[in-house]
């Protein structure tokens, strides 16, 4: 990952640094766990919210080459069972409406919905979705984080990385290390501990690929009446949402 001077100074800056020793003596900071736990029940806390994502991954070529793609999501949320998203990339273009009863998924460019009925919290529906039909909901892990979801106990590392500034957010800087995953979670500094950027790398493949997330929060969301609600627009279809195959 580059970086510019300027963040190098910043960081230079802001940056407690970290001997080897210390690495190896102390492999998980309790302060933390704390703030993952502290940050999980902030997050479990919120009722209505908006939240919106720039996201940047890396696709590796077999020749070992990187390109970079991005995507952006918007979700807005009502606890314990209203959820509305909408994802969009260069490829693809998805929204997700659940009411509290059916959950529907749209696809613009072909114009098709398919629905499913469902009574549970958003937490579950997350979960549901992506177990037994493999979609993906953006920001998934905000509504995880804080449940037993989210279990603490296989982190294997980790640290206290100083404090950056994401936007006009001065944030803890923290990395985890887990599997073969290591991600870094950027926490705002203020009365709710919330989430502002991640970055995730697969150390599972050689290249290191990431994926960095920019986090933007609105905490007093104004919500009309047809937020929840999918109207299928004239001309689409409805068909069929498959389910995986659980072999």
């Amino acid at each position: 990952m580059a970086f510019t001077l300027a963040a190098s100074v910043l960081y230079a800056q802001t940056a407690q640094p970290v001997s080897v020793g210390q690495a190896a003596v102390v492999a998980i900071d309790p302060a933390a766990m704390q703030a993952l736990k502290d940050m999980g029940s902030d997050l479990q806390a919120l009722k209505r919210f908006k939240v919106a994502t720039e996201l940047t991954g890396e696709r590796v070529l077999a020749d070992g080459q990187k390109l970079q793609h991005s995507a952006s999501a918007v979700l807005y949320a009502d606890r314990p069972n209203k959820m509305r998203a909408r994802m969009i990339s260069a490829r693809n273009e998805r929204e997700l409406v659940y009411d509290g009863t059916t959950v529907t998924l749209y696809a613009p460019a072909q114009k098709s919905y398919s629905t499913t009925t469902f009574s549970g919290t958003l937490d579950e529906l997350v979960n549901r979705l992506e177990q037994r039909y493999g979609i993906d909901v953006p920001l998934s892990d905000l509504f995880s984080w804080g449940t037993p979801l989210a279990p603490l106990d296989k982190i294997e590392s980790a640290m206290n990385a100083g404090q950056d500034f994401i936007g006009d957010d001065l944030c803890d800087h923290y990395a985890f290390r887990q599997g073969n995953i290591d991600w870094q979670v950027w926490i705002s500094v203020g009365t709710r501990k919330l989430p502002r950027k991640l970055v995730i790398t697969n150390r599972a493949d050689e290249a290191r690929p990431q994926s960095i997330s920019l986090i933007e929060w609105q905490l007093k969301p104004t919500f009309s009446a047809s937020t929840f609600k999918f109207t299928p627009p004239k001309g689409s279809t409805a068909v069929e949402l498959r389910v995986l195959d659980q072999k």
